[in-house]
């Protein structure tokens, strides 16, 4: 294997950073429009580092949502991160605090970064992609923050729709298969259908539990991402 570095995966990972710096933008703007204070929504950053389900959670709070609405929305959405954990588990180096020190800087953006093909994972681009992207997302959202002083309604830059294009994106990678395709089809029809009847938070809640149902046993050849 060829031997790397911290810095090499700081290096591939600073385009993908000036892209999570632009949503923690966002979440910042957003999270302050929602009732959150500027302490809150720092300490959210630094503690969480999950852009999907902290966006899920200020939308929720915003629209009037409960708090449990809004924890179980982030629960289900950081789901996925169990699989990424496992499969990268295995190449953490170090004693037990040091591995699970790691693995506190898996998200998607790190885990493609540190693939290497073949199922395996190089822990040294893991962690410095890992770092630079929390550091762009942490350092963003106190912009946010300030900026939202600022700016002052968030729909008159368009902002309020960064939540819903955060999570097309997310989904356009990830529907490759009929069955997932009809899963997310599902999800959308009821979560649209719930909207007017029930409360806010609770038609992403129940979209998410009828997407599981795309989710089966997957095949050997599915087991390495592309």
């Amino acid at each position: 294997m060829e031997r790397t570095t911290y810095v090499d995966g700081a290096r591939r990972a600073w385009p993908l950073a000036i892209a999570v710096g632009g949503f923690g933008l966002t979440y910042g703007v957003l999270a302050r429009q929602a009732g959150f204070d500027p302490l809150q929504t720092i300490i959210f950053s630094l503690t969480t580092f999950a852009g999907s389900a902290q966006f899920a959670a200020v939308s929720i709070i915003g629209d009037g949502g409960t708090a449990v609405a809004a924890i179980t929305a982030a629960l289900l959405l950081n789901a996925r991160y169990l699989p990424i954990g496992l499969s990268v588990a295995p190449w953490l180096r170090g004693r037990p605090l040091a591995r699970a020190a790691q693995g506190q800087v898996v998200i998607d953006e790190s885990w493609a970064v540190s693939h290497l093909g073949g199922g395996r994972y190089d822990p040294r681009l893991l962690v410095g992609a890992g770092l630079t992207i929390y550091a762009a997302w942490v350092l963003a959202s106190v912009v946010g923050v300030l900026a939202g002083e600022v700016l002052g309604d968030p729909e008159t830059l368009g902002l309020d729709a960064a939540f819903p294009a955060l999570f097309l994106a997310l989904l356009a990678g990830q529907v490759r298969e009929r069955g997932l395709l009809l899963a997310a089809l599902a999800g959308g029809v009821v979560a649209l259908a719930m909207v007017p009847v029930v409360p806010p938070g609770v038609p992403i809640v129940a979209a998410s539990v009828v997407c599981l149902a795309g989710l089966r046993r997957p095949r050997v050849r599915d087991a390495v991402p592309a």
